[in-house]
């Protein structure tokens, strides 16, 4: 039986009109079929889809001015587009879009970051994990071929931080949000990127600009994520980081997460 390759990755650009130049190189050199992205930052009639359509990749977002905003570009035509997660999305926030891609059901979020824990912002958080873990009992089961992907906002494991003892009570490694996690976990995925690493440390996709040399110094987060109901998760070759962009010239403050499938 012949098979097809399958390439995704997830990227937080932190403004996709900033960010333009980079992405547009990347998709050139990787040539992935479906990209993720998270704070586009730019309302749906702003998002700047023909160059990507120029290259042959299809434009579906979700997106406000100035901050949130979720988009797909993808090489086919996403079908059965969902934007929003109901009842608990804030109004002017796009944090989740959903679609099918022959075959392969991907759900693109932006999970709230918190702000602090003692905040409404943090409790809003871990009630959007809440209802993220119902829409996927609502509208999936385990036995479909579904992708996770997106900035969660939440580092799983210790191994996933550069120091779990300092950062404990940070909102993206709170034991509430890395518990509120493990929840959506529970009803049927697999990290793609333990899989295949599993005890592999330093490995991250955030480095705060406001950490003097970050990137340098090893002072990472892994809140950027792939993963998938145990089919798609057995049919993944390999789930990488690609650090490189975040060594551009105007980089965000996160890089790609990429990973590989034989169908």
């Amino acid at each position: 039986m012949s098979t097809r390759s399958l390439k995704v990755a997830t990227y937080n650009c932190n403004s996709i009109r900033a960010r333009l130049d980079l992405v547009l190189a990347w998709l050139e050199r990787e040539g992935p079929d479906i990209l993720c992205l998270q704070e586009t930052k730019v309302t749906d009639e702003d998002f700047p889809a023909e160059p990507f359509q120029e290259r042959a990749y299809h434009v579906a977002c979700h997106g406000r001015k100035a901050h949130g905003g979720v988009a797909f570009l993808s090489r086919q035509e996403p079908r059965s587009v969902v934007l929003g997660l109901e009842g608990v999305d804030e109004p002017d926030e796009g944090r989740l879009i959903a679609a099918s891609f022959d075959g392969q059901s991907v759900v693109n979020t932006y999970v709230p970051q918190g702000r602090s824990p003692d905040s409404s912002h943090f409790q809003h958080k871990l009630q959007w994990l809440d209802a993220l873990r119902s829409y996927f009992e609502q509208h999936y089961t385990p036995e479909y071929h579904l992708l996770w992907a997106g900035d969660f906002n939440v580092a799983p494991e210790d191994i996933d931080v550069y120091d779990p003892k300092r950062l404990a009570k940070h909102v993206d490694f709170h034991p509430d949000a890395r518990a509120a996690l493990e929840k959506v976990r529970e009803w049927g995925f697999v990290d793609l990127f333990r899989l295949h690493h599993p005890d592999e440390a330093q490995q991250y996709s955030f480095w705060d600009y406001r950490v003097p040399q970050a990137l340098e110094r090893g002072m990472g987060w892994r809140v950027d994520h792939i993963w998938a109901t145990e089919y798609l998760a057995d049919k993944c070759t390999d789930c990488s980081i690609d650090v490189q962009p975040r060594r551009a010239e105007k980089p965000s403050d996160h890089t790609f997460v990429v990973a590989r499938f034989d169908l």
